[in-house]
């Protein structure tokens, strides 16, 4: 451990000494088991949104504008583009305003630009990384610190926001000992594996150059199943555990009989199977037939340079590119069909 290290640490357990806070004790003693528990970390794959800067704001810094979780850096770029559209149609009556917005919104439509500025606001498509803790051959599933929704209700629309929307990438932000120590061996984390392409082990190992900081990201929660090869990733990156069950209970008992085209008997099967993992409450584990399935811990990572958060590395793949995605919008606030 460099004398660096071993400063930043030393004030962060200071810091939690110093607090009266028992549940962030509780917490970090929770973080200390699971690194004992799931002690190898198992990269999952990059994932993209948006950061911005504006620096008129008082104690300018890149925040988050979209959540770090589009598979593909169009889809961030799509994300962005809509964002300006209806900024311009209903966030403004300045015609000017609406102006400079438009002319972003049209760089966006017709190239794959990483960043685009609109009055005197940098926007930034940001790539981060996903990983996953894992033990014995398995995941990390959630703590018993990992907040819950109040009404954990299992019908109906989750309206609960993104704890990525406005976060501020901050690489000397650590919440305790634990989460800065991470942050501090993550650093060097690169793609090295011989399974991975020459160009990707190659654009990793730059970033760890020229993009030396980290910021680890609010955590998440996704479903994973146990194959032949491991544990496959089965669905988005939700906010919380019990989202995340909605998310599995959903699968089981509706939408993988429609995607997948499953016959009568095997719907049934499904469906019951999604009846009892419902009924268990908090389970992070559900069977059917031969399949298993877990709820688990997502974390990630962005990295940052003397710029700003990492843009997407040339690496990065996306299968398809810009387009207009909105009606054509006047400087007056005129929306015009197409047809």
């Amino acid at each position: 451990m460099t004398d660096d290290w071993k400063q930043h640490l030393d004030a962060l357990h200071a810091e939690l000494v110093s607090r009266d806070d028992p549940v962030a004790w509780v917490t970090e003693a929770d973080a200390v088991e699971a690194s004992r528990r799931y002690p190898y970390i198992a990269p999952r794959g990059p994932v993209f949104g948006v950061a911005a800067l504006d620096p008129s704001a008082a104690g300018s810094c890149w925040r988050l504008l979209k959540p770090v979780v589009n598979g593909m850096p169009q889809q961030a770029r799509d994300g962005l583009n809509s964002f300006l559209w209806f900024t311009a149609k209903d966030g403004t009556d300045d015609p000017a305003a609406r102006r400079a917005l438009l002319a972003a919104v049209a760089v966006l439509e017709r190239e794959p630009v990483d960043e685009v500025e609109a009055l005197g606001v940098r926007y930034r498509v940001v790539r981060g990384d996903e990983f996953a803790r894992i033990g014995e051959d398995e995941p990390e599933p959630p703590r018993p610190t990992d907040p819950e929704p109040a009404d954990r209700f299992w019908d109906g629309r989750d309206d609960a926001p993104s704890p990525d929307v406005g976060f501020v990438l901050d690489p000397d932000r650590d919440e305790g000992p634990m989460a800065g120590a991470l942050r501090l061996g993550l650093r060097d984390f690169a793609y090295t594996e011989a399974h991975f392409p020459a160009e990707v082990r190659e654009d990793s190992a730059r970033a760890v150059v020229t993009h030396p900081e980290v910021v680890c990201l609010p955590v998440g929660f996704s479903v994973a199943e146990r194959d032949e090869t491991g544990w496959t990733p089965r669905g988005a990156l939700m906010p919380t555990p019990h989202a995340a069950r909605r998310l599995l209970y959903e699968g089981l008992a509706r939408f993988w009989a429609l995607m997948f085209r499953f016959d009568e008997r095997k719907k049934a099967v499904y469906a019951r199977a999604a009846e009892e993992y419902r009924a268990a409450g908090r389970a992070d584990e559900a069977r059917v037939e031969d399949r298993l399935f877990r709820v688990c811990r997502v974390e990630r990572l962005v990295r940052l340079g003397p710029d700003g958060p990492e843009p997407p590395r040339p690496s990065d793949v996306d299968d398809y590119g810009p387009m207009k995605l909105h009606p054509t919008l006047l400087e007056d606030g005129t929306v015009l069909h197409d047809d």
